[in-house]
């Protein structure tokens, strides 16, 4: 859960937006800018700005150089997807909402801010604002994490169970070689069967 070398700027929470996701990036070169992933998850159509500096994105295995400037749009949400910075003060606008659809946030916002800070004040984070994604296996799931390294393991063991309760095929994924969840490897062994 420790930094990676990105700085996440989060304009959508800052400014309140609802109709779209919308947040930045910036990095150093070699560090990832935009992390590997697909939004199949969400369904979301993105468009990423490369503000300044420059970036290679890999859509599918295909390499596509970005400099400053550049529009990189994927409509598909099952593009597998990742950008790595190429110069100094690399900046990355991102954009996407689900098509025809009122725009939801995403609950891994919680995480993304929660990852930067120690497990006690991540646990203090997401128990403020769980009751955005009250029925969001993921915030259960990191918050059973984030308890588990604050050395709370009634209440990552409980946190974990109702993770698991909403989602057990993501959460048996999810919790396979999670290390965070070491100091309660036998109850969630348990959980899991």
């Amino acid at each position: 859960m420790g930094d990676r070398g990105l700085e996440w700027r989060p304009i959508r929470s800052r400014f309140g937006i609802q109709a779209f996701g919308v947040n930045a990036y910036t990095a150093e070169p070699g560090k990832e800018i935009v992390e590997e992933h697909t939004e199949q998850t969400y369904g979301h159509e993105e468009l990423y700005v490369v503000v300044s500096g420059r970036a290679t994105f890999t859509l599918d295995g295909e390499e596509v150089e970005a400099p400053a400037g550049t529009l990189v749009h994927l409509p598909d949400p099952a593009v597998r997807r990742t950008a790595v910075a190429a110069e100094p003060g690399t900046a990355v606008l991102a954009l996407g909402a689900k098509r025809g659809e009122a725009f939801q946030p995403s609950p891994w916002e919680l995480f993304f801010r929660a990852g930067r800070l120690s497990p006690d004040e991540a646990v203090q984070y997401y128990v403020e604002h769980r009751g955005e994604f009250p029925e969001h296996a993921g915030v259960d799931y990191n918050l059973a994490c984030f308890r588990a390294l604050a050395g709370d393991r009634e209440g990552a063991v409980a946190d974990f169970r109702r993770a698991f309760d909403r989602s057990s095929d993501e959460v048996r994924k999810w919790a396979a070689n999670d290390s965070d969840l070491d100091s309660i490897r036998a109850e969630v062994d348990a959980i899991l069967g």
